[in-house]
């Protein structure tokens, strides 16, 4: 018998110390939970509210006033354009802009017209021609608020070739797919009536290929902001120059007159030349929502907010070519989203003072 109760107690006592022995590590994984969901909590809190003893932030406060941008490729201008904007134009709850990294200029307009969150976006404008088929008036689902800079057309051509007519039939690369000039370069030698043999090769390649006159590589085409860093930097024999691109009515829906000289390249043109070609205009530009809906409303804040304090943009810490950036420039092909307009109107005088 007592054999028997003794070996009862021992189970008790056994079972008794293994549940011991569980309770501080159930304290402790309930402590360390609690911990988690504190930190969780702080990290989604504001500046402001870790400064308040309030609860979590309304969903609806911190959604209300946010504006999506398509921006574009990581390491290109567009990307940091838009990183700019979003830094000079937050206001807390009031503004929030989310800059969105995605496949380039060319395809933000498929951004904008179908991702969800995407209210504006940076594209180049001849973009637009690409939609036309697929989307019946798009000009009127799309405005601009602003002309921010423009992409210069090079066509950098050897010694032999003398004229745009002289590439017919030969070999000009314009660059790997998804940039500018894979875009924007074949639309403008198919409006000029250029048939070409076109290549889509890195341009570093194809610039070694025309200095050793191999692969029978006759020109480059390069579609960014003047100066390029590879003709700046780079040597080349006599003759190697630009080609002129005047510009005429068969590239005025979307692009703009514009010119190389000396003081971009020179080392390729002598001092007083100056080289006519055409420019993309790289803008902003919006959904064109109803203006009495909401998402309306957040763009129409984005732009009052940007046009305001457009010359912080302008000062030290930011891109260079905020300092040329004129509010009133015009896009080809689009008209202006009414916030914009309605701006410039009601700044009539301080607008002309800053042109």
């Amino acid at each position: 018998m007592n054999k028997c109760v003794g070996s009862r107690t021992l189970l008790v006592f056994a079972a008794l110390s293994a549940f011991l022995a569980v309770q501080p590590a159930l304290v402790g994984a309930q402590t360390k939970h609690v911990r988690t969901q504190s930190a969780d909590a702080q990290r989604h809190r504001s500046p402001r509210q870790s400064q308040q003893t309030g609860t979590a932030k309304p969903i609806e406060t911190i959604n209300a006033w946010t504006v999506g941008l398509a921006g574009g490729l990581l390491d290109g201008a567009p990307i940091r354009f838009a990183t700019e904007m979003a830094r000079v134009v937050d206001d807390g709850d009031n503004l929030h802009v989310l800059p969105v990294v995605t496949r380039g200029p060319t395809e933000n307009v498929n951004s904008l017209l179908y991702l969800r969150g995407i209210d504006a976006a940076i594209i180049n404008s001849d973009s637009l021609d690409e939609y036309k088929n697929q989307v019946p008036n798009i000009q009127h689902k799309i405005a601009y608020v602003l002309n921010l800079f423009p992409s210069e057309l090079h066509v950098f051509v050897r010694p032999e070739i003398q004229s745009l007519n002289d590439l017919v039939g030969k070999k000009v690369n314009f660059n790997t797919l998804g940039t500018a000039a894979a875009y924007s370069g074949p639309l403008i030698f198919s409006r000029l009536g250029l048939d070409v043999e076109k290549t889509f090769i890195p341009h570093p390649i194809a610039l070694e290929q025309m200095r050793k006159g191999e692969g029978g590589m006759a020109a480059v085409v390069f579609i960014t902001s003047k100066p390029v860093g590879a003709f700046v930097r780079g040597r080349f024999e006599p003759g190697f120059k630009f080609l002129p691109v005047p510009y005429n009515n068969k590239l005025e829906d979307y692009y703009l007159p514009s010119s190389l000289e000396a003081a971009d390249y020179p080392n390729l043109i002598k001092p007083g030349e100056r080289v006519e070609t055409i420019a993309v205009p790289t803008a902003l530009v919006a959904f064109n929502w109803p203006t009495s809906s909401n998402r309306y409303a957040r763009v129409a804040r984005f732009v009052e907010h940007l046009f305001s304090r457009l010359d912080k943009l302008q000062g030290p810490g930011f891109d260079p070519k905020w300092k040329s950036i004129n509010l009133a420039g015009s896009v080809p092909g689009l008209a202006r989203f009414p916030a914009a307009q309605a701006w410039l109107d009601s700044h009539a005088h301080g607008s002309r003072a800053s042109q």
